[in-house]
């Protein structure tokens, strides 16, 4: 669906250089903290950047040869990009009818009074979360096999949150569609994607499958002593703190059965990033 191979953008201060693969029928994250490189990436994929290396294909073509109606395929949310404020919801279902010949209607307007998007108020009135929601339903209304969305639930609270991933589980209920994600809210990606990649100054530091993250990745809290005595063949990155050091590892289980003494926490995305985030291993 989206395959980035060894795929280089440089910039003066900053270079990107990603291996990604989003496959059909699933839920891809991207996480990384602020400046990563998630929506150059992102950019790259649209087209609305150069590369400056590696193969980039979308729906099995090269990205520079997309026809129009491989464009019209993808469904875009942006974290710096948005519709006009001085526009009216209602005067966007013309826009959007021009831009994708299988846009519904109905089924915008629908989805609009769901989310309580009021149709006759400018959109420049909208609070942040109410613009996210309008760029998620535009995004969903013309039936997009791939959608890319960059922060869909910035500024939202947790019940707008639940509701908008509710319409993007849907969305995905109709064979071959995918999506890649990016958010800031671990919890929402820890439920809903298939697999997640960690993405750091620009470089991809990990790809794993979420359920494998949340099961079989566990974080030791380790005091010097019992750290100089463990096997550290299956630790990613260690940490020290006030009691010793905490270790990141994919073998939760090897370390359960055999260092039963040892305190062991459960992973999580949040753990994932401030872990392989850090310089000091």
């Amino acid at each position: 669906m989206l395959d980035f191979e060894n795929v280089r953008k440089v910039y003066k201060d900053f270079e990107l250089h990603v291996n990604l693969k989003v496959e059909p029928g699933y839920i891809t994250g991207l996480i990384g903290p602020n400046g990563a490189g998630k929506t150059t990436a992102f950019k790259s994929a649209l087209g609305l950047i150069h590369t400056d290396g590696g193969r980039l294909k979308v729906f099995g073509k090269p990205a520079e040869e997309l026809a129009p109606s491989d464009r019209e395929n993808i469904g875009v949310v942006l974290a710096d990009s948005g519709f006009s404020s001085a526009l009216k919801v209602k005067e966007l279902l013309p826009v959007l009818s021009h831009l994708y010949p299988a846009f519904s209607r109905q089924e915008f307007i629908r989805q609009c009074d769901r989310f309580e998007i009021p149709m006759e108020k400018k959109i420049g009135q909208f609070s942040t979360g109410m613009k996210r929601k309008l760029q998620v339903l535009a995004a969903v209304s013309h039936g997009a096999s791939l959608l890319i969305l960059d922060e869909p639930t910035a500024g939202m609270d947790v019940i707008a949150r639940d509701q908008l991933l509710s319409l993007l589980r849907e969305y995905m209920e109709t064979d071959g569609r995918s999506i890649l994600i990016s958010s800031h809210i671990s919890s929402d990606l820890e439920g809903f994607c298939d697999d997640i990649y960690l993405i750091h100054e620009g470089k991809i530091l990990l790809h794993e499958e979420t359920d494998r993250l949340l099961n079989q990745y566990g974080l030791l809290k380790v005091t010097k002593e019992q750290y100089a005595a463990l096997d550290q063949r299956y630790i990613l990155k260690t940490r020290k703190e006030g009691f010793g050091y905490s270790c990141l590892t994919d073998q939760k289980q090897f370390y359960m059965e055999n260092y039963p003494q040892i305190i062991i926490e459960r992973g999580s995305i949040d753990e994932l990033i401030l872990m392989m985030n850090r310089r000091d291993a």
